[in-house]
């Protein structure tokens, strides 16, 4: 049996498989709320039906001015969890996990969505749906507007939102919870000191730029079901002088293990709009299999792992437990299908209805 079907097990938690699709971005609330559309349901459902372990739903906001932009998912009303009820359903039906993305996007906030907008990522005026932005220091993200300081209240509220969304995200039905503490939002903002310049408990060294990250951990590990998986998405280098780095990244792991968080999905960068980062296949494995061998917290690998024998090297070799597979997946719902056809394992992914496509192309048990 390849690795890569080989399933995996968090907590109560068992995934048939390690081909996992990562948070990606839609931009398709049409209607500025926050729910989910049918746009959401096909697009998930797709990748469940094509064979996936696990579908991770979008960075979804846990507060209105947490989204990126106006068009993302909302978990911060009850009508955003009903809504999402009916993808929860589908994936489940087609055998695979789900999970969602909570996410506060801090000073990257309040900006136009990627596509369909005349000035995609520029930060929106009040005229345009705007709102104010927030971080932990006055300090804008280049070409965004300045953010206001999150004072003691303000991060109460961050805190008590993302609880509030893991209560409902366990109310809808969702397999596991990820924490979005990467690519330059929110509790990302907090540990780089690049752009936390903080004085009081939540700056200055280690400790305080990390300790926002995990008063969320413990307070949504508290919230939700004991034998449910935690997950945290780290950029785990900044790919800039003096900015959070590898070597941090690796005490922030060990202490996420020790917080219960059950897994890190293993990214980088996003805080800084001059980072020179190496891009290639499989270009952030190298920091998933540095913080796999250095500590004792399950890891999931990402960023262009593409290929069925590539993503079964990573697993082969113990750099990661689970691979995510995003733009291969958009290309082609059915990857992890595929994956099975390339690796010659029949693993029962294929759906009855489509059997016949696949006659001669896989083993048969």
């Amino acid at each position: 049996m390849p690795h890569l079907f080989t399933p995996i097990t968090l907590r109560d938690l068992t995934i048939r498989n390690r081909a996992w699709v990562p948070p990606m971005c839609q931009y398709s609330v049409d209607a500025r709320d926050g729910i989910a559309t049918p746009w959401h349901l096909m697009h998930y459902g797709s990748f469940a039906r094509g064979g996936a372990g696990a579908v991770i739903i979008e960075a979804t906001g846990v507060l209105p001015e947490g989204r990126i932009s106006p068009e993302d998912l909302g978990l911060w009303d009850d009508a955003q969890r009903d809504a999402l009820v009916p993808v929860v359903d589908l994936v489940h039906s087609q055998g695979a996990a789900i999970g969602i993305q909570l996410a506060h996007a801090g000073r990257k906030a309040s900006t136009a969505a990627a596509w369909g907008t005349p000035r995609p990522g520029a930060s929106l005026t009040p005229a345009e749906g705007g709102w104010e932005t927030v971080g932990p220091s006055e300090l804008a993200f280049e070409g965004l507007t300045r953010p206001a300081e999150l004072g003691e209240a303000g991060l109460d509220a961050v805190v008590a939102a993302f609880v509030a969304s893991a209560r409902r995200a366990v109310e809808a039905g969702f397999d596991l919870l990820e924490l979005h503490g990467a690519h330059g939002y929110l509790l990302h903002e907090f540990l780089s000191p690049l752009s936390n310049h903080r004085t009081d408990e939540y700056g200055g060294d280690l400790a305080g730029r990390a300790r926002l990250l995990l008063r969320v951990a413990d307070a949504v590990r508290a919230e939700i079901p004991a034998g449910m998986p935690l997950l945290v998405r780290l950029s785990a280098t900044e790919w800039v002088d003096g900015g959070f780095d590898l070597e941090e990244a690796t005490e922030v792991v060990r202490l996420l293990g020790e917080h219960g968080v059950d897994m890190v999905d293993v990214s980088s960068a996003g805080n800084t709009a001059d980072a020179t980062i190496p891009v290639g296949p499989g270009y952030q494995t190298p920091l998933a299999a540095h913080l796999k061998a250095a500590t004792e917290v399950p890891i999931s690998a990402v960023g262009l792992i593409e290929d069925p024998i590539q993503a079964e090297h990573v697993l082969a070799t113990s750099q990661a437990d689970a691979v995510r597979v995003g733009r291969a997946f958009l290309r082609d719902p059915s990857w992890a299908v595929h994956a099975a056809v390339a690796l010659r394992a029949d693993v029962g992914i294929v759906p009855p209805q489509y059997d016949r496509a696949f006659r001669g192309l896989l083993p048969r048990r």
